[in-house]
């Protein structure tokens, strides 16, 4: 269940600024980043190859691709926010995406949001949402991303 619930455009524009909430911890394994892999064509040892990871990789084992944990965000956000009101929304890009630390393998990871900005355009508004995924017991985020949406009316 969301920790935020919104209607319509004039609720997500009271929302601008503040913090919406967090998802719940979900662990990130190795038949996610093997599927991920597949489906990017992404299959560099330090994601598949669990063995040679442990070996020779800085990070001790295998990490996730880090274009696996921003796909992630279609799963977590809506575990922080509940919008209503409109007919549909769309993922509309990124104003800047950067990953600071890894995933590692297994451990677990989840997601927090703020309401940077809501700009009513003709038919809805678009969002932009600075999202953080943090490791569980990790000392700096994972992911730090601006993601915007368009709700439309």
């Amino acid at each position: 269940m969301a920790q935020t619930t919104v209607d319509g455009v004039e609720g997500v524009q009271g929302l601008v600024g503040q913090h919406l909430g967090h998802s719940d911890w979900v662990e990130v394994t190795q038949q996610q980043v093997d599927r991920f892999a597949e489906a990017t064509g992404d299959h560099q040892w330090i994601h598949v190859d669990p063995e040679r990871a442990k070996r020779e990789s800085p990070f001790g084992g295998p990490i996730a691709h880090g274009y696996l944990t921003l796909s992630l965000l279609p799963a977590l956000l809506p575990q922080i926010i509940d919008i209503t009101g409109f007919r549909m929304g769309v993922n509309y890009g990124t104003e800047k995406v950067r990953f600071p630390s890894p995933v590692p393998v297994g451990s677990r990871v989840r997601a927090g949001a703020t309401l940077a900005s809501a700009t009513p355009f003709d038919g809805g508004i678009t969002m932009n949402m600075d999202v953080t995924v943090e490791v569980e017991g990790g000392s700096k985020p994972a992911m730090v991303a601006t993601v915007v949406y368009r709700r439309y009316l």
